[in-house]
C-alpha cells in the first residue's frame, strides 16, 4: 500500500477550477467598480459640466425681421472647454448647430474669441472659454414664416478638461423659444442686459 496515492476524480478537479476562475472573475468585476466609483467621484459627467440658457432678441419677431438668439452657457468652476477657432489642431471645437423650424432662415453665427490659458497636460497655451460665455445666432423671419409660438432646437457640442484630464466630448440640447407675427405687428427689444454689446469675432 506504499505506492498508494489518493487521486481527485476529473470532475471535482473541473469543478474546482471552475470555482477558482469564478472567484477571480469577481474580484475582477469588483476591483472594476471600485475603480469606475472612484473615477466617477472624481470627474462629473461631462453633459453637466456646461449649463447653456437661449435668449431672444425681439418679442414677438415680425415677418420679414432679423433677430438675434443668444446662446448664454456656464462653466462649472475648475473647468474649461475649447474655443470654436481653438488653438491647436487636435483640440475639440466647440459648436452650436440649430435645428431650424419652418420659415427661420440662420444668417450666421459668432463666437466669442477666447482667452490663453496655460495647463500641466500642455507644452503650449491653449485657446478656451472658462467661466460664462455666449454664442450669438443672428437669423431671419421669412414672410411665410407660420404665425405662433416656435421652438428652435439647438445643440451644444463641446469637450470639458481641467488642468489633469478631459472628459469625453458630448452633445447637449438647448431651446430657444420665440413668437412669430404678423409683418406689421409691433414688437420690442428683449434682454438687452444681452444683446446689448455687439460680437466681436464670426
Amino acid at each position: 500500500m506504499s505506492g498508494w496515492r489518493a487521486t481527485v476524480p476529473v470532475d471535482n478537479r473541473s469543478k474546482r477550477a471552475r470555482y477558482i476562475l469564478t472567484g477571480f472573475a469577481l474580484l475582477a468585476l469588483a476591483a472594476l467598480a471600485i475603480t469606475s466609483s472612484a473615477q466617477d467621484a472624481a470627474y462629473p459627467a461631462a453633459a453637466s459640466v456646461l449649463q447653456p440658457k437661449a435668449y431672444v432678441s425681439l418679442q414677438p419677431v415680425p415677418r420679414g425681421r432679423s433677430f438675434d438668439i443668444a446662446v448664454v452657457a456656464k462653466i462649472s468652476p475648475g473647468f474649461h472647454i475649447n474655443a470654436h477657432m481653438p488653438s491647436e489642431d487636435y483640440l475639440i471645437p466647440t459648436k452650436v448647430m440649430a435645428d431650424l423650424s419652418p420659415g427661420v432662415l440662420l444668417v450666421e453665427t459668432t463666437y466669442p474669441r477666447g482667452v490663453m490659458r496655460a495647463f500641466r497636460f500642455s507644452k503650449t497655451p491653449l485657446r478656451v472659454y472658462e467661466g460664462t460665455f455666449t454664442v450669438r445666432m443672428r437669423l431671419r423671419a421669412s414672410g411665410s414664416a407660420p404665425v405662433g409660438a416656435q421652438k428652435i432646437g439647438l445643440t451644444l457640442a463641446y469637450q470639458a478638461c481641467n488642468q489633469d484630464a478631459c472628459l469625453p466630448p458630448t452633445k447637449i440640447p438647448v431651446t430657444a423659444d420665440l413668437e412669430i407675427a404678423e409683418a406689421d405687428a409691433p414688437s420690442h427689444p428683449a434682454h438687452a442686459e444681452i444683446f446689448s454689446s455687439t460680437p466681436t469675432e464670426k
